[in-house]
């Protein structure tokens, strides 16, 4: 039993020290890994980003007063952007490897086309506040051109008409809209007729607006006679440019909605149509009332179909069936092409009409993104 033992001790001594010894091994090798992934590159920290990047910002701002071009935004940011890249790229690599300094180089090429996008926006967005704002008053808001020469007046009668208008062609495009796109998603199944009308709203999407415009007077002449200009006419022109992006925007928002919700709806009996109304829609709503609102906001500032349509006036004109009316974008347009003398008045009158047109369309932006969130489907609980 003795010598059973000590050999049977024997054999299980090596194994058990080969094993360890191998355990060992992997352990320090894991260990000399792991160090030497850590100690191999570093990170570059927030503080060092920000001061490279405000380096390169003042270096742009110094280089292009040095090359004599002076407060040019465009090449200032071209040239901040060129240090920015070259400086990042040669820090990441030195810390980081050349994985990271790829990426980082490539995150500040992408970077700087954002910028030089958001430069001719921001330009505008400034130009027209610092110009509108000389005749941002309340004459300008409460009179109208009648009996104006130069200086005085303002833009009643062209804000009031571009309401009128914009709510005329609201009411005729926003419901064909909505109907023909629940027509596509619920009705058509890709038929012949659902087919047409896909395209024929893609090439009424890509049409240009004075083509609706002329449609529209062509349409108008046969009931009004040669000549005739009114506000009902540059309604239908708007009404047209509407409707295509009315079906896109709620042909989509219809068609992310489950479909489960539609058949838990038949299984339970209820009608097809009252599914719609009482499932689909309300599902869709924050998308579709986002889509009708920006389709109103594209077509509010269009000035080619309402010079051939709605014409100008100076006087105000509620009656959209009969005479011409003016709205801000022709109102604007002809203040600024046919000055009078001194031009001056009449430049400031554009510009505030322009402003006030912004005002508008950013807030009809604004209402979208809080519609959206209103009627946006609750998660549930």
């Amino acid at each position: 039993m003795t010598r059973t033992d000590d050999h049977m001790k024997a054999r299980q001594m090596p194994e058990s020290t080969s094993g360890s010894t191998a355990q060992s091994g992997a352990t320090k090798t894991g260990a000399s890994g792991a160090s030497g992934g850590t100690l191999a590159h570093g990170t570059l920290s927030p503080t060092i980003r920000r001061a490279i990047g405000l380096g390169a910002i003042a270096a742009g701002f110094a280089l292009s007063f040095l090359l004599g071009w002076g407060f040019n935004q465009v090449g200032i940011v071209v040239l901040a952007a060129l240090i920015y890249c070259v400086t990042i790229y040669a820090a990441s690599r030195a810390t980081e490897g050349s994985r990271h300094a790829l990426d980082r180089l490539v995150t500040g090429v992408v970077t700087t086309m954002f910028a030089l996008a958001l430069i001719p926006l921001v330009s505008v967005l400034i130009e027209v506040v610092r110009k509108g704002a000389e005749r941002f008053d309340v004459e300008f808001f409460t009179l109208t051109m009648r009996g104006i020469v130069g200086e005085g007046g303002g833009a009643y009668h062209a804000i009031q008409g571009t309401l009128i208008v914009t709510a005329i062609a609201s009411v005729v495009a926003i419901p064909i809209g909505i109907l023909a796109a629940i027509y596509l998603v619920e009705y058509g199944q890709k038929n012949r007729l659902a087919r047409a009308l896909t395209f024929f709203v893609d090439v009424m999407t890509g049409i240009p607006s004075i083509v609706a415009g002329l449609f529209a007077y062509a349409l108008w002449v046969l009931f009004m006679g040669p000549g005739a200009r009114a506000g009902i006419i540059g309604a239908t022109a708007l009404a047209v440019l509407m409707i295509p992006t009315v079906v896109r925007s709620t042909e989509e928002m219809l068609r992310i909605v489950p479909n489960d919700l539609r058949e838990a709806a038949y299984a339970l009996g209820v009608p097809k149509w009252l599914t719609i109304v009482k499932v689909v829609l309300p599902t869709a709503l924050a998308g579709i009332a986002t889509g009708v609102t920006l389709a109103i906001a594209r077509v509010i500032g269009e000035t080619a179909p309402l010079l051939v349509t709605v014409g100008i006036t100076t006087s105000y004109n509620a009656n959209p069936f009969s005479g011409r009316m003016a709205t801000l974008p022709v109102f604007s347009y002809y203040q600024y092409a046919t000055p009078g003398i001194p031009p001056e008045p009449f430049l400031d009158r554009a510009w505030a009409a322009a402003l006030v047109l912004m005002l508008i369309v950013m807030g009809l932006n604004i209402i979208a993104r809080v519609i959206s969130k209103l009627f946006a489907p609750k998660a549930g609980r």
